[in-house]
């Protein structure tokens, strides 16, 4: 089991580097789209806003990326307890979901064009494309750093170090943010009508 304990009395605990980065970086994206969510509702009061039903594929990708991040969150509990099968297979599993992810949205997109909801015709359906296509673009960050992940699996021995266990967790939570993020995401735009 890896611990980042440090039996030195006078060691103040600090957020490592990276990881504080990572976290600046979550704000700036809340921060973004607080402001795209504040807008569409403004733009929405103002009328002439055409609603619409979220296709189903929505709703199945929501299903794919919370799979994705359980099983991520396995994935690194494994690692730490030096199970290496289920550390393989949970992230394995991960990035497929999270690719599944990606896929279930541009079906879900292409089936809100075929029912003439594009990015020209009105403000709701350009909002929506927005919003959606910038958090999916968030989420292929997180394939890549999953695709490096996996690299790291199956290229380098098989060994828990402090390093190793950092840079997982970093991946983890940066998927762990973009699931949240469209959970807010989804619910505001089934609700906010």
């Amino acid at each position: 089991m890896v611990t980042d304990v440090n039996i030195n009395p006078g060691y103040r605990s600090r957020v490592h580097p990276q990881k504080f980065a990572l976290w600046l970086s979550f704000a700036s994206i809340i921060m973004m789209f607080a402001a795209l969510t504040s807008a569409y509702i403004v733009k929405q009061a103002s009328g002439n806003w055409l609603e619409f039903a979220l296709p189903s594929e929505f709703i199945f990708s929501t299903i794919a990326i919370i799979g994705s991040s359980i099983c991520l969150h396995v994935s690194l509990k494994a690692f730490k307890n030096r199970n290496r099968a289920i550390h393989k297979y949970g992230l394995i599993a991960a990035f497929i979901l999270g690719t599944a992810f990606v896929v279930l949205q541009y079906f879900g997109w292409n089936t809100l064009f075929s029912f003439g909801v594009d990015l020209k015709g009105n403000a709701s359906g350009s909002f929506f494309y927005l919003i959606t296509g910038l958090h999916a673009v968030h989420v292929l960050g997180g394939i890549a750093a999953l695709c490096v992940a996996l690299y790291h699996t199956f290229s380098l021995p098989f060994n828990v170090t402090a390093r190793r266990v950092h840079r997982y967790e970093l991946v983890v939570q940066y998927w762990h943010f973009v699931d949240i993020l469209w959970l807010y995401l989804l619910i505001f735009l089934v609700f906010v009508k």
